[in-house]
């Protein structure tokens, strides 16, 4: 069963919080949330104006409050940039303590990304060994929690199928899989469609992203991922291909959360539920 969920950083833009996610979530029927970690303390999240949670917060009455409101927390986003020496040094305790949140919270995975641009002085050989040593750090925090670690297509080697299929290939790992992101493998020049067939077998998760049609006139084929759409699910060029993704996971019988990503102003909100249920239903 196809279930759908949203993420709170649709509401970065606006300023609004966890608490304004979690309403509009409400509103709208939707049983699952996603959010953004943060390892420490950022002092605009502390005052209410950031979607993200600490880390250092306490897990246990996030969870009540979850189930207060009848939502379930689908996977933490702690994607500092894995790849690469500051994947290294910062990535895999981002990794390993949202792992640790996520198993005192009941959500089932955790996200990870390469970051938006290649790593000077690097050929993709080298960072391919950084980032399997990253990996091979975080993996064993996995198995020990029970948690998926989702690798998603964001950056210039998650959008490389080839290099993916070699990070799959070489952990062979139940718990890392792939976090699917319709925008992401838009935006990079990729069918997407075609992306997810490829890695189809390791998927666990999607994030749904519409893309603009100025945006894609001035970026496609340069940059590899987007934040959030900016148009509502359904109100781009991306939409036919979001379509062909969901029509496809229905029909290979995959089961999972879909995860709303574009800018969560009321109107935006309503237009991408109203857009999906249609698929789904």
């Amino acid at each position: 069963m196809i279930e759908l969920g949203m993420h709170t950083d649709n509401w970065r833009p606006l300023s609004g919080n966890f608490r304004t996610a979690a309403a509009a979530a409400v509103k709208y029927g939707i049983k699952h949330l996603e959010f953004a970690a943060i390892h420490g303390q950022y002092f605009i999240q502390a005052m209410g104006y950031e979607p993200g949670i600490s880390l250092q917060s306490n897990p246990r009455a996030l969870r009540r409050y979850c189930d207060q409101m009848g939502l379930q927390i689908s996977q933490i986003d702690g994607s500092y940039p894995l790849m690469g020496p500051d994947g290294s040094t910062f990535g895999v305790q981002y990794v390993q303590q949202s792992i640790r949140f996520a198993a005192e919270l009941g959500c089932p995975m955790v996200d990870t990304v390469d970051g938006a641009f290649e790593i000077e002085g690097l050929d993709k050989d080298e960072v391919f060994r950084i980032t399997c040593d990253n990996y091979r750090q975080c993996l064993p925090w996995a198995e020990d929690y029970g948690i998926i670690i989702n690798v998603e297509p964001h950056g210039p080697y998650t959008t490389d199928g080839d290099f993916m299929e070699r990070l799959f290939a070489y952990f062979d790992s139940e718990y890392l899989r792939f976090n699917f992101d319709t925008g992401n493998s838009f935006i990079s020049g990729l069918d997407p469609l075609e992306y997810l067939k490829r890695f189809r077998k390791y998927l666990s998760h999607a994030h749904i992203k519409d893309v603009s049609p100025e945006l894609a006139a001035a970026v496609r084929g340069e940059e590899t991922g987007i934040a959030c759409s900016e148009v509502p699910i359904g109100g781009g060029v991306n939409a036919q291909n979001i379509k062909k993704c969901i029509d496809y996971l229905r029909q290979t019988d995959w089961s999972g959360v879909i995860s709303i990503e574009c800018y969560g102003a009321d109107d935006n909100i309503r237009k991408s539920v109203e857009f999906l249920r249609d698929i789904l239903d």
